[in-house]
């Protein structure tokens, strides 16, 4: 069966799906647990009988039937509200730690040092997530204007500073000229690039 995102889920009512994603809640009600799945195109409600041990941020694989919510637990905030998963088969990829911080949050309160150091959870929350999208939005946006433009994209760090982010220059020894080295900025070592347009 072949994988879809949460925001599909709507067209497919009445039918098996498979989701897969982080457990973002999870609220047990007697013999009835009901957990919302989130992906990277938003979330969906899940409900099931098992008796399941989930954590919040755990990556699982959910496989059930998509079925209409009853007219009373329609849920307006949520893009998926008017339908949930009856799920039939819960599997356990990664289990989640302890979270350093809640990831509901608009991350204010929370220490700068802990927030990068969790960097990788810091940029799951719903703010920075936005945040994220926003950027990839504008940049694509001022790439099509200028190749509209008849402006050319190239990629080449000679166009750019050594250590844009200062960090230290990486030394290579020179084979052709012994005693010399050519210094390479730490991000070209991480195989990234900057991008400059010119026409």
């Amino acid at each position: 069966m072949r994988r879809i995102l949460t925001t599909e889920t709507i067209k497919q009512v009445g039918k098996t799906v498979l989701l897969q994603g982080w457990v973002n809640a999870v609220r047990s009600h007697g013999k009835i647990t009901f957990f919302d799945l989130r992906d990277r195109t938003g979330l969906v409600q899940a409900v099931t009988k098992e008796k399941i041990n989930l954590k919040a941020e755990s990556v699982i694989s959910v496989s059930g039937k998509v079925v209409k919510r009853p007219e009373k637990l329609i849920n307006p905030k949520l893009d998926t509200g008017i339908i949930e998963i009856q799920a039939e088969k819960i599997v356990l990829i990664t289990q989640s730690k302890e979270l350093p911080f809640p990831l509901d949050t608009d991350g204010h309160e929370i220490d700068e040092s802990v927030r990068l150091k969790y960097r990788y959870l810091d940029l799951r929350r719903p703010r920075m997530n936005q945040i994220i999208k926003i950027r990839s939005q504008a940049v694509n946006f001022i790439r099509q204007y200028l190749l509209g433009q008849d402006f050319v994209e190239i990629e080449t760090p000679i166009l750019t500073k050594t250590t844009p982010e200062g960090a230290r220059d990486f030394l290579v020894p020179s084979r052709l000229q012994p005693g010399k080295f050519y210094a390479l900025p730490q991000w070209k070592c991480r195989l990234s690039s900057k991008t400059t347009y010119f026409n």
